[in-house]
């Protein structure tokens, strides 16, 4: 049975948008829903659709603001992220809290990284040649415009929490095609 389920990452907000009555909780809910399935698929098009024209985002890293600005360079921070290969994840969701301008998500983000980008970047591992489930703590604000649109992500994270080995049979399929099937 593969470690993480992507389809999970929305799950809590789906049960919240369920039983939510108030209409502009819905169109926030529905607008960060949207961006995390099309994140998911990959889609980068459908991703961008659900950003304001002047997207802003701030990841919280030692003290500095690494995160993308404007279109452009959070285009390039996703593209760049699809090409680590480490974008089959899961977001397990503890708490949400919306209002009228933003949601926030706080639970712990699972992501498999292959042995070599996770060495590359910092993470400790015993063999680049490995898969690795790296859990982090994170909190994420969503800010939403009053179209309806994301105005950029206000990330922090606790940095790893847990660096796992993982056999093939812990993979799920999505990874396994994105990083073990040869390219035709």
């Amino acid at each position: 049975m593969a470690v993480i389920d992507p389809n999970r990452t929305w799950e809590l907000l789906e049960q919240r948008l369920a039983v939510t009555t108030n209409a502009r909780h819905r169109v926030v809910l529905g607008a960060v829903i949207e961006h995390m399935r099309a994140e998911a698929a990959p889609d980068l098009d459908r991703l961008m659709a659900t950003l304001n024209p002047a997207p802003d985002y701030h990841f919280w890293n030692g003290g500095q603001d690494v995160g993308p600005k404007g279109t452009e360079g959070v285009k390039t921070y996703y593209i760049d992220f699809l090409a680590t290969r480490t974008n089959i994840l899961e977001y397990e969701l503890d708490r949400l809290v919306v209002d009228d301008h933003c949601l926030v998500t706080e639970g712990f983000l699972k992501q498999i990284y292959p042995g070599s980008y996770a060495a590359q970047i910092g993470i400790p591992v015993d063999d680049e040649a490995a898969d690795y489930l790296v859990v982090f703590r994170q909190l994420i604000l969503w800010p939403v415009d009053e179209d309806g649109l994301i105005q950029g992500e206000d990330s922090y994270h606790s940095g790893p929490s847990s660096v796992t080995k993982l056999s093939f049979e812990e993979l799920p399929q999505e990874y396994v095609d994105l990083v073990h099937t040869p390219a035709t």
